[in-house]
């Protein structure tokens, strides 16, 4: 039995996202963040250290989305459908670039924004204007710019491309949906200019595995 710890607002929606495409039988625990919105302890119990997804398989503890998603597509995707063939070399050059993207690229900028929303919201009255100034300066230094940068070769990427590696729908798409709720956070992504990435984020919402992990995990806010 596979037995998934899932905590809300986190990149564990990804693997219960996964886990409901693939129709596999699973067990679910879900977490509630704590007030500081981190992981509560009882996860470490788990696995050492402490965060979200934890995927149990046989005793073992599973830790980190990429490895869980390659994990499952190995052992459970009998049929071949959540990632491109080894010989088809334009998807799956695609399907690898983009699930290394999602986290060594995008998404340290994407938490970066996070963690300094997080500050200002928890400052006292008397500082919050020098926080919020400090979260202005290194947004304007280190975070718009590149994650601008990022956003278009996505924008790019979906222009010719139905999904992210190509036609049909994969594990990567999953992978990469995270990131592009959390860069549709706040003001929100333009239309005009992200057009094709907010049809793909609709067309992924759309999906019927998407809907029951919603229903079972909770919808993704940050």
């Amino acid at each position: 039995m596979l037995h998934l710890h899932h905590l809300e607002n986190s990149r564990s929606f990804r693997i219960l996202w996964l886990l409901e495409e693939l129709g596999v039988d699973y067990k679910l625990t879900s977490y509630k963040r704590n007030k500081a919105y981190l992981a509560p302890d009882s996860l470490k119990k788990i696995h050492p250290l402490g965060h979200a997804p934890i995927l149990e398989v046989d005793n073992q503890a599973l830790v980190e989305s990429g490895f869980i998603i390659e994990y499952l597509i190995k052992h459970y995707d009998t049929e071949q459908r959540f990632k491109p063939a080894d010989d088809n070399d334009a998807a799956w050059d695609a399907y690898t670039f983009w699930m290394h993207f999602a986290e060594a690229s995008v998404m340290p900028l994407l938490v970066m924004r996070l963690v300094f929303t997080k500050v200002v919201e928890k400052s006292p009255m008397l500082i919050k204007p020098i926080s919020k100034g400090i979260r202005k300066q290194v947004e304007n230094t280190m975070i718009n710019d590149n994650l601008a940068k990022m956003l278009t070769m996505m924008e790019q990427q979906l222009q010719d491309n139905h999904w992210f590696a190509g036609e049909a729908f994969s594990a990567v798409d999953i992978q990469m949906h995270f990131a592009v709720v959390a860069a549709n956070t706040g003001e929100g992504l333009d239309k005009a200019r992200y057009a094709n990435l907010l049809n793909w984020l609709k067309r992924c919402q759309e999906r019927d595995a998407f809907k029951r992990a919603e229903h079972k995990g909770g919808r993704i806010q940050f």
